[in-house]
C-alpha cells in the first residue's frame, strides 16, 4: 500500500490522460458522422493521431533532454489541450487532421515522461507491484474511456471542453507531486530494423496487432452506427473489446511461456479470423450478441502484440531490448497509421462488414507468414518470459526488460 500511495500521482496522471485520449477517437468518429464528414474522412483522423503519436515517442525524450520532465510534461498537455478545444471551433475535417495529430502528440509524450519518471524512481522491491499497477490503472481508465462517449453529445463544444479539462487535470497529480525530478534518461535510438533481425514475425505481428486495435478504436463507432446500435450501445461495444483484451492476457501469457511462441501467435490469429467472420457474418444478432462479439475480437486479437514481443525479446540480447522495444513500436505506429483510413473507405464502398474482413485478411496473411518462418529458423529453447507490453511509448522497454531478464530460462 505505501508503493501504491508513493507513485499515485503518476497513476493519477495515467487515469486522467487515458480518459481524456481514449475518449476522443471515438468522439471524433460520432461527431464526424454528425457534421456529414465522409467516412474516409474519419478514418484519416484516427491515422493522424497515430502520425501524432509516432512523432510524440520519438520527440518527448529529446525534449526531456532540453527543459526536463516537468515543462515537458506541461508542453505536451497544452498541446493536446488546444487540440480538443479547438475543434468546434474551427469544424473543417482537414483542420481536425491537424487538432488529431496535436492529441496524439500530446499521449505519446505524456506516457513517455510518466515512463521515464517510473523507471528513475522504481527499485527491484518496488517494480513487479508498481507494473502491475500501473497497467490496471492503465487499463481501468481504457474501459472507462469508451464508456464516456455514452454520457458525450457528439459534435459538442461541451464535450471537447470536458475532455480537455480531463486532459489539464492530468497536469496537477505530477507537477505538483514532492518527489523529486528524476535524470533525463538517453533516448533510445531508432532501429526499425533491429526487429526484422531478431524477428520477421515479430515486426509482421505488432502490424497486425495494429491493424486489429487501431481499426476497431477508430473506426469502431462507424461500424457500430451503421449497424443499428445506439450511441449508449457504441460505448459498450467499444468496451467489451477492451475487457476482452484485458482478460486475455493471462491465458496468453500461460500459453506463450508453454509452448512454441509462433504457434501460439498463429492460434490467436486464427481464433481472431472465426471472431471476425463470426461478426461479419451472423446477422440478427441481440445487443448481447453484438458485445458478445466485440468481446471475444478482443480476447483474440489483443494479444497478439504482447505475444510478438516476447518473441522477438527471445532473439535479443539484453542490451538490445530497449531499442527493439522501440523497434517494434515504430512498426505498430505504421500499421496504426494506415490502418483506419483503408477501413474506412473499405467500409464506404463495401458496408460495415468490410471492416472486418479487412483485419481477418491481415491475420491470414500473418499465419502464412509465421508457418513460412517456422520453417527457416527453429524456436529457442532459452525464452523470456511473456511481459504484457503497453503500446504507450518508445521506452516501454526500460520499464519491461528486467522483467524478461531476471526470467529467462
Amino acid at each position: 500500500m505505501r508503493m501504491i500511495i508513493s507513485f499515485a500521482a503518476l497513476f493519477l496522471s495515467v487515469i486522467l490522460l487515458q480518459l481524456s485520449s481514449g475518449g476522443v477517437g471515438p468522439l471524433d468518429a460520432l461527431s464526424g458522422l454528425a457534421l456529414d464528414f465522409t467516412t474516409e474522412e474519419i478514418g484519416l483522423l484516427g491515422s493522424a493521431h497515430f502520425l501524432g503519436f509516432f512523432v510524440g515517442c520519438w520527440w518527448a525524450p529529446r525534449l526531456m533532454g532540453s527543459i526536463g520532465h516537468s515543462r515537458a510534461f506541461a508542453a505536451f498537455t497544452a498541446t493536446g489541450a488546444i487540440g480538443l478545444m479547438s475543434h468546434m471551433i474551427i469544424v473543417d475535417p482537414t483542420a481536425w487532421l491537424l487538432m488529431r495529430m496535436a492529441t496524439g502528440l500530446c499521449v505519446a509524450g505524456c506516457y513517455t515522461i510518466i515512463e521515464a519518471w517510473l523507471q528513475a524512481t522504481l527499485t527491484n522491491e518496488t517494480r513487479g507491484r508498481a507494473m502491475g499497477t500501473y497497467r490496471v490503472a492503465d487499463m481501468g481508465a481504457s474501459l472507462m474511456a469508451q464508456m464516456l462517449i455514452s454520457v458525450l453529445e457528439p459534435a459538442s463544444y461541451v464535450s471537447y471542453n470536458l475532455l480537455a479539462i480531463l486532459c489539464c487535470a492530468s497536469l496537477l497529480p505530477l507537477t505538483l507531486t514532492r518527489r523529486r525530478q528524476p535524470e533525463t534518461p538517453t533516448a533510445p535510438r531508432l532501429r526499425p530494423m533491429l526487429a526484422i533481425r531478431c524477428s520477421p514475425l515479430a515486426a509482421a505481428g505488432v502490424v497486425v496487432a495494429a491493424l486489429s486495435s487501431a481499426t476497431f478504436r477508430m473506426v469502431g463507432p462507424l461500424y457500430g452506427e451503421q449497424v443499428g446500435l445506439a450511441v449508449d450501445q457504441i460505448a459498450w461495444f467499444l468496451a467489451s473489446f477492451v475487457l476482452g483484451g484485458a482478460v486475455a492476457q493471462y491465458p496468453a501469457g500461460w500459453l506463450a511461456d508453454k509452448f512454441d511462441r509462433r504457434a501460439v501467435l498463429i492460434g490467436f490469429s486464427v481464433a481472431a479470423i472465426l471472431s471476425c467472420l463470426g461478426t461479419a457474418l451472423v446477422t440478427g444478432l441481440d445487443t448481447s450478441g453484438v458485445m458478445l462479439t466485440a468481446f471475444l475480437f478482443g480476447l483474440t486479437s489483443f494479444p497478439i502484440f504482447s505475444i510478438s514481443a516476447a518473441h522477438a525479446n527471445d532473439f535479443a540480447s539484453s542490451a538490445e531490448r530497449v531499442e527493439l522495444s522501440a523497434a517494434l513500436m515504430f512498426f505498430y505506429a505504421l500499421g496504426a497509421i494506415a490502418a483506419p483510413y483503408f477501413a474506412a473507405a473499405l467500409i464506404d464502398g463495401y458496408g460495415p462488414q468490410a471492416m472486418f474482413y479487412m483485419i481477418a485478411v491481415g491475420h491470414l496473411a500473418l499465419i502464412i507468414f509465421g508457418i513460412v518462418r517456422a520453417r527457416v529458423r527453429p524456436t529457442r529453447t532459452d525464452r523470456t518470459r511473456y511481459v504484457w507490453s503497453p503500446r504507450t511509448s518508445f521506452i516501454i522497454g526500460r520499464l519491461t526488460r528486467q522483467s524478461r531478464d531476471k526470467s529467462t530460462r
